[in-house]
């Protein structure tokens, strides 16, 4: 059975850091272009940063670039979103999902496989 679970969320204040991360079981991880996305209350799911399913693609929303970095190791089965100088406005629920191909555009109605998310809070 297909499955991504989240870990490393939490609260934490303004300028600090967290890193995400998104364990892949029953199936190869290797195959699969995998994305972070978050949903803020009252907001839609919208991207973050996608990784291809080598690692050699990225690409991260404007409201990240320079803060957050998208990584994966295959051979652990495990994609990593290392978050810096958190701001406020990062406060949400991030999930990890996972799309069967190389690539994938960074929407969340291009992939299929979910995690339940981990909360991020930022606040002082």
């Amino acid at each position: 059975q297909l499955q991504l679970v989240e870990s490393g969320g939490g609260l934490v204040q303004p300028g600090g850091s967290l890193r995400l991360s998104c364990a892949a079981s029953g199936f190869t991880l290797d195959y699969y272009a995998i994305g972070w996305f978050r949903q803020a209350p009252g907001k839609e799911r919208e991207g973050v940063s996608c990784i291809s399913s080598g690692g050699s693609s990225t690409n991260y929303a404007d409201s990240v670039k320079g803060r957050f970095t998208i990584s994966r190791d295959n051979a652990r089965g495990t994609v990593y979103l290392q978050m810096n100088s958190l701001k406020p406005e990062d406060t949400a629920v991030y999930y990890c999902a996972a799309n069967l191909g190389v690539q994938a555009m960074c929407v969340p109605r291009e992939y299929d496989y979910w995690g339940q998310g981990t909360q991020v809070t930022v606040s002082s």
